[in-house]
């Protein structure tokens, strides 16, 4: 059988090495070193705005820490996209606030302006206004950042950018992570850039960075002996994770460009073919980084998801579904939810395409293959 093609596998870059074998020269296996104040240099550079940035463990710990950042208490109300990983929803599980979920547009599948808005007033008039609105840039297309921003102003409420997918990707020619009071990025295994594990948290102001690395190296008091006032976690970046990272960091702009060839791949592949649609930008305002590509399914098919998915899955090629929708989910079963039912139509005929930086001219070819088999289904 031929080689499995995956959704999305980490791609080095090839001077990753130089800057992981620096960090054992030198000794500094902790979570931190050279290497995290590198990366987290880089990262600042890369986006500008005069932002600051923690680099941690993880986005999820990064959207934690923003949530404690905005002291977000128990009962609070926080607005969260539906449709998306459950990442973005169950740090406000854990400082016991509670989710409102809210429905996305058809443009670019995120937040739904109009469904944010009926969220609030549903807050306010219960005697509890939202603390924060949790944005999702999705598979990293921009969210309508224009319309979100201007009801966060309207009604003082902060904005924590879900950027987690979208490292590259930019709204206006502004880059994705600097939209947010506070904004995350992730750098899992299959983003567009990996550390092997880890996130990092991007703030406007030099005390919220102070304290977010406070806070994920456990809250250590200032003390000759541990001391502890706060609650702490264990969320910072490791020096040999952010080794991985500055190499990566070199090859950021090149992945982008890949995986933007995709999305060219697949707009000619399904050019002339009204039983898919082929998610991309709206307009000019938006450039995606396109980290995965991802189809919509005309209903009435003789085929749906599942069985294009089984299809590709036979001849060894990863596809999936898009996010389930967080309002569907059992964990949050019985949880606050506004909009209408398109989260839960992308789900049910939406599927996510091989997308990696790493693809082959072959493994386009073995696509392009497969999807002319489809044919056969009917």
């Amino acid at each position: 059988m031929d080689n499995k093609i995956w959704l999305s596998s980490p791609h080095m870059g090839g001077t990753e090495m130089k800057y992981i074998q620096d960090a054992f020269d030198e000794n500094w296996i902790a979570p931190l070193g050279p290497n995290v104040n590198g990366l987290e240099k880089d990262l600042e550079m890369y986006l500008g705005k005069d932002v600051h940035v923690a680099a941690l463990s993880s986005g999820t710990a990064a959207l934690h820490l923003a949530l404690i950042l905005l002291d977000i208490k128990p009962g609070d109300f926080v607005i969260c996209q539906s449709l998306t990983f459950s990442a973005s929803a169950n740090p406000i599980i854990y400082v016991g606030a509670v989710p409102i979920f809210v429905d996305s547009e058809k443009d670019t599948w995120n937040l739904c302006p109009n469904a944010v808005e009926d969220a609030i007033k549903f807050g306010i008039s219960k005697g509890k206004k939202p603390k924060a609105i949790i944005t999702v840039s999705l598979y990293g297309m921009p969210h309508k950042v224009d319309e979100i921003a201007e009801i966060s102003a309207r009604y003082e409420i902060p904005i924590i950018e879900d950027s987690a997918e979208a490292l590259g990707s930019t709204y206006k020619n502004q880059k994705c992570g600097t939209f947010g009071d506070l904004s995350v990025i992730s750098f899992n295994g299959n983003k567009i850039i990996t550390t092997s594990g880890g996130g990092a948290l991007v703030v406007k102001n030099q005390e919220f960075k102070n304290k977010a690395v406070f806070l994920s190296t456990q809250a250590k008091d200032d003390a000759p002996h541990y001391e502890h006032t706060n609650i702490g976690y264990n969320y910072r970046m490791s020096n040999i994770c952010a080794g991985i990272g500055r190499g990566q960091m070199e090859v950021l702009e090149l992945r982008v460009q890949q995986r933007r060839q995709n999305h060219l791949f697949y707009k000619e592949l399904l050019k002339d073919d009204p039983r898919f649609i082929l998610h991309t930008e709206p307009n000019s305002d938006y450039f995606s980084n396109h980290w995965l590509n991802l189809i919509y399914i005309e209903p009435g098919q003789d085929y749906n998801r599942e069985t294009i998915r089984q299809k590709f899955l036979v001849n060894n090629i990863e596809t999936r579904p898009i996010w389930k929708p967080m309002h569907l989910q059992p964990i949050f079963k019985g949880s606050y939810y506004f909009g209408a039912d398109l989260a839960e139509k992308l789900f049910q005929n939406g599927l996510c395409l091989p997308s990696g930086s790493n693809m082959t001219e072959n493994d386009f070819y073995r696509i392009s293959s497969t999807y002319k088999e489809l044919d056969y289904l009917r």
